[in-house]
């Protein structure tokens, strides 16, 4: 297995326990012996296991069965191996099946086969791991909210969503600032869908990825006759986008000239075509992006002032990066992993806590579109149908902590993730006991469980 499952150890004699804990391997579960059905059910509250293996003949009460009752009714996605006395399997189901109780994952009989011991161990803590993982990712997307395919959980980028949806219905033009991979586009969009021009044309044009002398007929039109190649008129695409919008994404990148050219179209509504002057009218609304810190572009002399303020006339929609809201990375990771199952044909059915953690802590250079790479390649050369550790790319499977050095520099993040960097450095202060990290952060114990469950680091 490629992360630690935690496994309960339920044996009415020490030696037994102690037995069964060396039959394991070390480097792939973290086992805690008990020998009581009431210090079971004691420790399941207080850590939910991943595998429950427990004798089922205890006497009195509460009994083995009892221990299977409440290990499922804490944590459902936990996993239950009973141990039988030889030739008691059956008796046992029944047992059960009288009871109404029919979600033990497995049997073993004693004396146990050590061998078979660690497949079925293995096993249900895989099945336990993918459920645990599913179970978590819903969670997340359940509580999560989308508008026009943007997704998410933070309260920065529902921030934003607000003020999307306020602008989106007037006529102004508007400025998205976003980091590269960040989802201005989709943005773009998302104001397109919760306009007034839903429905109408809705065109992209890259300033970054068109030449200068091509950039003006891109956006214009042309005539026939007006450059070589130019063999017959041709609309732009701002006529194209009449009635609708026209995104103008790294709009930082145009040329001065074109600047100039564009700061009158916006202001006159009119357009004039490569190689005619025939004013031509239309109604389009502009929404234009950029990566770029367009107020120091008009300190350099790199971009106008005059275009810069009419851009910038109702503020910039601002899209953080995903560094800066980690805690919509699960609810990234699920939706991706869903169209990834869809686009291509997969099966994945979950991702692991470990995988979860790793992808929450990564930087993300590349921001969104970075991490639904990522997923979509783990999605098509994954061996199983559970994310592992193992399926990540090679500079995420590493240890990917974020590790804080002196004081921090805070600004910019949100709360959440304060709170997630303070709990980690904590727990790796005291060497990841989390009785001692609770204690110093002030909080129970279960509060502490809850908040790392919450931040995908259980």
């Amino acid at each position: 297995m490629s992360e630690t499952a935690f496994v309960l150890i339920v044996a009415g004699e020490e030696a037994d326990g102690e037995a069964l804990v060396a039959a394991l391997p070390g480097s792939g579960y973290a086992c805690h012996v008990v020998n009581t059905a009431e210090d079971a059910i004691e420790s399941i509250h207080h850590r939910t296991p991943d595998v429950v293996v427990a004798d089922l003949l205890f006497s009195g009460k509460p009994s083995g069965l009892d221990v299977l009752k409440e290990t499922k009714r804490v944590s459902p996605d936990s996993e239950v191996i009973l141990l039988t006395t030889d030739g008691n399997e059956e008796a046992a189901r029944e047992t059960l099946s009288r009871e109404g109780t029919n979600t033990v994952y497995d049997f073993l009989s004693k004396p146990i086969d050590f061998e078979l011991l660690r497949s079925k161990v293995g096993r249900a803590a895989k099945q336990a791991l993918a459920a645990k993982g599913s179970r978590y990712l819903k969670e997340q997307l359940d509580q999560a909210f989308e508008i026009s395919g943007i997704i998410g959980h933070s309260e920065t980028l529902r921030r934003e969503i607000k003020r999307l949806q306020k602008i989106a219905r007037s006529k102004s033009t508007i400025l998205i600032v976003g980091e590269t991979g960040t989802g201005k586009e989709l943005f773009a969009q998302a104001i397109h869908q919760n306009s007034l021009r839903a429905g109408k044309p809705f065109k992209v044009l890259n300033c970054a990825a068109v030449s200068e002398t091509l950039l003006e007929s891109e956006l214009f039109g042309h005539v026939k006759g007006a450059f070589t190649g130019a063999v017959a008129d041709r609309k732009g695409l701002i006529q194209a986008a009449d009635g609708g919008t026209i995104f103008l994404d790294e709009i930082g990148d145009m040329p001065l000239p074109m600047q100039a050219k564009l700061l009158r179209t916006l202001e006159t509504g009119e357009v004039l075509p490569v190689g005619t002057n025939d004013v031509r009218h239309f109604d389009v609304r502009f929404v234009a992006a950029t990566n770029h810190d367009l107020a120091e572009l008009v300190r350099e002399g790199k971009f106008r002032e005059d275009l810069f303020y009419r851009l910038h006339a109702h503020g910039a929609i601002r899209i953080p990066p995903l560094r800066q809201r980690r805690e919509d990375i699960p609810v990234l990771v699920q939706r991706f992993v869903e169209q990834a199952n869809q686009e291509q044909g997969t099966s994945i059915e979950g991702v692991s806590p470990e995988v979860v953690r790793k992808l929450v802590n990564y930087q993300w250079p590349g921001n969104v579109r970075e991490l639904r790479n990522v997923i979509f390649r783990m999605c098509l050369e994954a061996e199983g149908p559970l994310l592992q550790v193992d399926d990540l790319p090679d500079q995420l499977r590493g240890s990917t902590d974020i590790v804080l050095s002196g004081m921090p520099n805070l600004a910019g993040m949100t709360m959440a993730d304060v709170e997630r960097l303070h709990i980690m450095n904590t727990l790796r202060m005291f060497g990841g006991n989390r009785e001692k990290s609770a204690k110093a952060l002030g909080i129970g114990a279960r509060t502490l469980y809850r908040k790392l469950r919450d931040y995908g680091l259980k």
